[in-house]
């Protein structure tokens, strides 16, 4: 039953985290998605760029591959090659689905076989509970580089301020609430 409520939670907490981009991915210019402050900065762009190459990697064979697949070229994925706002958007959808099936194939029994990232062994709970910190992460980067080029015009992606009194929380899976 744990194990069964913490899978939902898992995969609620990444729908939530994807909800997140999704709206930053809806908020930005073609201009500000690929803005970069400098040359070593990341646009909004390059940390889908990354966030792909992670997803792919981590969760192709999950359970039976190293996380950290030899084909991966993690260094690459920070230089600015997307040229489209339709590339990144389908790198961006491509390796959610791929996330979002992965978890949503998991089966409770499974909460604590052991799997390998980057030659590290780890229990499937911790290596769940990581990504989620590590998508969080880099969301909340993106979130950030859309607010600070939008400015004032930017329509919040969480409770409005000055408007907690008034926020109810949606349902997001059984026994969860945002």
């Amino acid at each position: 039953m744990i194990a069964h409520s913490l899978l939902l939670a898992i995969v609620a907490r990444m729908r939530q985290i994807k909800g997140l981009g999704d709206g930053v991915l809806e908020r930005v210019s073609p201009a500000q998605l690929f803005h970069r402050t400098d040359d070593e900065a990341n646009s909004i762009a390059i940390v889908v760029q990354h966030l792909h190459g992670n997803m792919l990697s981590r969760w192709t064979n999950f359970l039976t591959e190293d996380g950290d697949k030899p084909w991966r070229k993690r260094d690459a994925e920070f230089d600015p090659v997307t040229e489209t706002p339709q590339q990144v958007r389908q790198l961006w959808e491509d390796g959610w689905k791929l996330t979002l099936d992965t978890l949503e194939g998991l089966q409770v029994g499974d909460v604590t076989r052991e799997v390998t990232i980057r030659g590290e062994p780890m229990q499937v709970l911790d290596a769940l509970i990581r990504q989620v910190g590590h998508y969080g992460y880099h969301v909340g980067q993106m979130v950030t580089l859309a607010r600070a080029q939008v400015g004032k015009d930017w329509k919040t992606l969480s409770i409005a301020r000055g408007q907690s009194k008034d926020y109810k929380p949606k349902p997001r899976a059984p026994g969860l609430k945002e």
